[in-house]
């Protein structure tokens, strides 16, 4: 059973993640958005952890609507409410309890990348970080680290898919070419799950 310390050690190790690949975030951020995607979520994941550290919410879905209401209040751009919307649904899902399984945080994750989708207006295939999230969702069935190699393929695969959704959206074909970096980040989310998971 996975009790809020692993809620927040997952936090904690997105955090740390995102902080190391911030730079790349930017450089795949740079030719189809605003140059700006690992900055604004290393600030966002920053707040995360301190706020976390503060408060210490006691039950996993406390964990990820507070980490979730933190990053809408210090994201700019999209990815706050995007990332926001995703923490604090998959928050939601998990109610109460002050321990989840696995299944039910997969089932919780599904409820939170279905409201990123209803947000968005994205699909799979849109070159979005859905592109990452859903196949991850669809693999958490099996493990952590199936998960985890379904986000790093999803976010592998939209670099040959033109941007239908998004800032990128706006290039037309020039998108063509590019790894999103929503799907990218994402993955980043995912794997940090896997790292805490032990996978």
């Amino acid at each position: 059973m996975l009790d809020a310390d692993f809620f927040r050690r997952w936090m904690t190790a997105t955090a740390a993640s995102v902080d190391r690949e911030a730079e790349r975030l930017t450089a795949l951020d740079s030719p189809i958005g605003d140059a700006d995607h690992g900055s604004n979520l290393q600030r966002g994941f920053t707040a995360v952890t301190a706020t976390l550290e503060k408060e210490a919410p006691d039950t996993p879905g406390d964990v990820l609507a507070l980490a979730g209401r933190k990053l809408i209040s210090t994201v700019g751009g999209a990815s706050g409410p995007l990332y926001g919307t995703l923490l604090r649904r998959t928050g939601k899902a998990l109610g109460d309890a002050a321990e989840v399984s696995e299944e039910e945080l997969a089932a919780a994750l599904r409820a939170g990348v279905d409201a990123v989708m209803t947000l968005g207006g994205a699909a799979p295939g849109d070159k979005t970080m859905i592109d990452a999230l859903v196949p991850a969702v669809d693999a958490l069935d099996d493990s952590f680290a199936a998960a985890r190699a379904a986000a790093e393929q999803g976010a592998l695969a939209t670099t040959p898919l033109q941007a239908r959704k998004g800032r990128a959206s706006y290039l037309g074909e020039r998108s063509i070419g590019h790894q999103d970096p929503g799907a990218t980040s994402s993955a980043l989310l995912i794997a940090a799950l896997a790292e805490v998971g032990g996978e």
